[in-house]
């Protein structure tokens, strides 16, 4: 298991670096990453030197796109989502722009901190229909707390390799089942159930033995693509559509 585990990352890291590529613009270095946004377009964070350190940033690119798009974080409760997003990843917000300082040390680690963020943001604040009136999260939250689930919410993880992993929520263990990961997913791609999944078997060898990690999908408007669900199965995360939630309350409350 240990081997077969050490595959899957060692190809992660490898398609990480050969879909990653620099282009010089003006004094800044644009990174283009393989991760895709929602508009199927990859990811790009720009660096540049800094103080004896490096500023990395995305321009503004994820708060604009989502005032473009009519979701702008203008209330006191997403301003509070969104603030506690960004702790959970380290980084800061320069008036639109999300934005780390690093050293030449943690420069890997806290450029994957801002895109895990910006991708946190968006899938956090994304309102498919224009007509929804609630967030996914809240959503989910709403759900919890109804069927009598109890949770941490918000829970930062430091996995094998480093990096810093946030879990929506952990359900602590009981009498009858271990302790209990639990991501949420928005956009169901290839590249957010990826980044879930690699969150999981990043962490897992630092949590109780037994634990298991949930991804709970939002299928409200859109089907889910079977491999989706086979990839976070292969990684041993346990897919559960927000249509059939309720099949999984019991396995969740005990």
């Amino acid at each position: 298991m240990i081997e077969e585990v050490q595959s899957l990352l060692d190809r992660y890291w490898v398609w990480l670096k050969d879909r990653t590529n620099l282009r010089q613009v003006g004094d800044w270095i644009e990174i283009t990453t393989p991760y895709l946004d929602r508009h199927n377009d990859y990811i790009q964070i720009y660096a540049k030197r800094s103080n004896g350190g490096f500023v990395l940033t995305d321009g503004g690119y994820t708060v604009e796109d989502l005032e473009l798009s009519g979701c702008k974080i203008d209330s006191a409760k997403r301003n509070v989502l969104f603030k506690t997003t960004l702790d959970g990843f380290g980084v800061q917000a320069n008036e639109k722009a999300l934005e780390v300082r690093t050293s030449e040390y943690d420069f890997a680690l806290r450029k994957h901190n801002l895109v895990q963020a910006m991708l946190a943001v968006n899938d956090l604040f994304y309102l498919a229909p224009p007509v929804t009136a609630s967030l996914f999260y809240e959503d989910v939250v709403a759900w919890l707390d109804l069927s009598g689930i109890r949770y941490t919410p918000n829970v930062k993880l430091t996995g094998k390799s480093g990096y810093d992993h946030r879990f929506e929520f952990v359900i602590p263990k009981s009498n009858v089942r271990p302790e209990r990961m639990v991501r949420t997913v928005n956009r169901p791609n290839r590249e957010t159930a990826q980044a879930a999944a690699f969150s999981w078997i990043d962490t897992r060898d630092a949590r109780s033995p037994g634990s298991f990690a949930y991804a709970i999908v939002n299928d409200s408007d859109r089907r889910i693509p079977e491999s989706v669900m086979d990839a976070m199965r292969s990684y041993e995360m346990h897919p559960i559509p927000w249509s059939e939630r309720d099949d999984a309350r019991e396995e969740l409350a005990a």
